[in-house]
């Protein structure tokens, strides 16, 4: 039997890639056949294609695409996609086992991995958990897209503002603010991230204090026809400067409308956020602040995730391939 070899994708390699994961996996992926997320995800530039993929006798066995954090060569990766065919569900964990060294990146995620699939990360030696969800009411006295029973709205505190960053040029001159979390972003992921995703619009704000940039936090307003709800989506800074814009961020989530202000997050303490005026949303909560909404899917949403590296490491909404409309593939 030949010899099964591990590599990167070459560009040119791009329509066979998208055949084969159509042909094995469950369902027609919008991330793989609709162009504008293809292209968005996977070829950032011209010449590049974010795949890697197993073969045996030049036939392909599984793939894998992945995202870049950072405009580096050896930039922390997201996966995306592992498509395997069938038969060869082992060489799609080698293939993923293999991604660290093709890639040169130090760490691996993935945002939104089946629940039943944790093991096999388990078995890898990596880090695969819930991905926990904390939320803030807005106080109203009636909620039409929350389903509440414990309306509890913990206090707040917070010396910070929040400033909007209207373009990439203003990210860019900002910089980038300190922080001890990984995966590292760097300002070409961000603004390429916030200012030119397709169908998508966030509200980016900077946090400075005399004229030194502290944090970024990303928000979207997501609107269900029968009410809103205001997603923090990323938050880049150090941990401590979090509870610090609490009544900022109460602020813009009063003045938005949306019934709550809600934020999938990984790797920063639940003592932190609750500082910041968050409440942790278990998973035997009484409360349903629905995740999907277009149309409204009134049931709470649980996440999973995993990660070669979990030392430092967060997990927001908007990381990997996550957080973007339900489009239907095409």
């Amino acid at each position: 039997m030949s010899e099964t070899v591990f590599r990167l994708a070459q560009p040119q390699e791009a329509q066979t890639i998208i055949d084969f994961v159509n042909t094995h996996f469950d369902w027609k992926l919008p991330l793989i056949n609709r162009r504008e997320y293809f292209d968005f995800y996977y070829r950032p530039t011209a010449n590049a294609l974010q795949f890697a993929v197993a073969e045996q006798a030049g036939e392909y066995l599984a793939v894998a695409g992945y995202i870049r954090a950072s405009k580096e060569t050896q930039s922390d990766i997201w996966v995306s996609v592992w498509v395997a065919k069938k038969g060869s569900n082992g060489v799609g964990l080698e293939l993923m086992n293999a991604l660290p060294g093709l890639t040169g990146a130090k760490l691996v995620a993935c945002n939104n991995i089946r629940h039943k699939t944790m093991a096999l990360y388990h078995f890898l030696g990596w880090s695969a958990e819930r991905l926990p969800h904390y939320y803030r009411l807005n106080g109203q006295v009636s909620y039409r897209l929350a389903q509440v029973q414990d309306a509890t709205i913990l206090p707040v505190a917070g010396d910070l503002g929040l400033e909007p960053v209207s373009s990439p040029n203003q990210l860019e001159e900002l910089g980038l603010p300190a922080t001890p979390h990984t995966p590292r972003k760097d300002t070409w992921y961000l603004c390429r991230r916030y200012f030119a995703f397709p169908h998508q619009s966030y509200q980016v704000y900077a946090a400075r204090q005399e004229g030194k940039l502290l944090a970024y936090v990303v928000l979207r307003l997501a609107d269900s026809g029968q009410g809103t709800a205001l997603r923090m989506v990323d938050f880049i800074g150090a941990d401590e400067i979090l509870p610090r814009l609490g009544k900022a961020l109460d602020s813009l989530l009063v003045e938005s409308g949306a019934e709550y202000l809600d934020c999938y997050c990984a790797g920063i303490p639940e003592e932190i956020f609750t500082q910041a005026g968050f409440s942790p949303r278990r998973e035997d909560c009484p409360n349903i602040l629905p995740n999907y909404l277009n149309p409204p899917l009134l049931e709470n949403t649980e996440y999973y995730y995993f990660t070669n590296q979990p030392e430092q490491f967060v997990l927001f909404k908007a990381d990997g391939d996550q957080d973007r409309p339900n489009l239907p593939a095409e």
